[in-house]
């Protein structure tokens, strides 16, 4: 039987600020700010938030020359990597990069002119900047999708292809600090892509389902897309990208990586669905604590450590799981059974049971 998820295709190590993508490296979480680039003290703010829950490398647009200029003064008031994602004009690539971007996201094929995609790897390589070939199934040429059958198969190919056209124009230049994405909003699609592209390039691969949409049907489009390809041991670093705050990105490509052993930090809350055997409030009692429990689970996820915290409505199930947690509580009929570490702490009321499950997890955070 084969392990699971499968051992990760190991791919090239490129370098993007302080962190490395890539290689052996860990799978690293991104995200994209959703403000004007020009308003710098909003995107500043916003990418702040996103430290704080766990973003690795953030991405922003930049449609115009002030976005270009900004990103000098954005790079300088934050402490992730900063990508500039750049389209048709090969000036604002180079404003990016003359004001300290880590990594550029670009298609070689949308600046018209060679002397362009030339001045671009030119100043990119002088400053060690790697680019991200980032192929899109709404933006293939259509002359290119014409040779192959409009099905997921034949989409997948045809992203590889348009991949490929892009990642050359590089590699003629001698220039290959790359990374490559290749996202549609359909997970098949997706899926069989990034296999064929591992069948002829070894660049670092960055996953995920474009457009994925409003959660809910979003956040299950990309944890189904994203949780395959991670998987069969596919990708490097990752975007959620959802039609929604960029922290709920960040959270849910947290999920995803934990959900899969991949990261193993902050809290892992467990809690059942609860049925006809539950006799407590049960609802109420998870939403406080898992509220309660935020600041916890971000100074743990910085500080790469973990606690697993176990929340069951009933004497079912509730024991045993309540049992293998670091803590946890086992509802009865208007009580519950409080755990830490596998032994029984005493029988707690229904009204005592959020402040008697916090105050143990404080004693056990603080010798962590």
């Amino acid at each position: 039987m084969e392990d699971y998820p499968l051992p990760r295709r190991i791919t090239q190590a490129v370098q993007v600020g302080k962190v490395t993508i890539g290689g052996d490296a860990p799978i690293t979480i991104q995200s994209m700010t959703k403000t004007p680039t020009v308003d710098i003290d909003a995107t500043v703010a916003q990418i702040h938030l996103l430290e704080e829950v766990g973003c690795d490398i953030i991405r922003l647009g930049v449609p115009d020359p002030p976005s270009a200029r900004a990103l000098a003064e954005i790079k300088r008031q934050i402490n992730i990597p900063l990508v500039a994602d750049i389209h048709f004009n090969h000036e604002l690539a180079l404003i990016a990069l003359e004001g300290g971007v880590d990594k550029l996201r670009l298609n070689p094929g949308n600046l018209k002119r060679p002397e362009h995609i030339s001045a671009v790897v030119k100043a990119a390589n002088e400053r060690k900047v790697p680019i991200r070939i980032g192929v899109n199934n709404g933006s293939i040429n259509p002359e290119l999708q014409a040779h192959f059958p409009f099905t997921p198969q034949g989409n997948a190919q045809a992203l590889v292809e348009s991949a490929l056209t892009h990642i050359r124009l590089l590699e003629e230049l001698n220039f290959e600090d790359i990374v490559i994405s290749l996202k549609a909003s359909d997970v098949i699609t997706t899926v069989l892509a990034y296999r064929l592209m591992l069948e002829v390039r070894d660049y670092p691969l960055h996953i995920g389902i474009t457009e994925a949409g409003l959660p809910p049907a979003g956040l299950i489009r990309s944890s189904v897309g994203v949780g395959q390809l991670l998987g069969e041991g596919i990708g490097d670093t990752l975007r959620v990208s959802l039609t929604a705050d960029p922290v709920q990105e960040v959270e849910t490509a947290w999920h995803i990586l934990r959900a899969l052993n991949l990261r193993k930090t902050g809290v892992l809350l467990t809690s059942c669905p609860t049925c006809a055997r539950c006799d407590i409030d049960f609802t109420p009692i998870v939403t406080t604590i898992q509220e309660r429990l935020i600041p916890l689970d971000l100074r743990l996820r910085r500080e790469g450590k973990s606690l697993h915290v176990a929340v069951m409505g009933c004497e079912v199930n509730g024991p045993g799981e309540a049992r293998d947690a670091d803590v946890g509580i086992a509802g009865g009929k208007h009580y519950g059974i409080l755990f830490s570490h596998g032994e029984i702490l005493g029988k707690v009321p229904e009204k005592n049971m959020v402040e008697a499950l916090l105050a143990e997890i404080e004693k056990i955070a603080a010798k962590i």
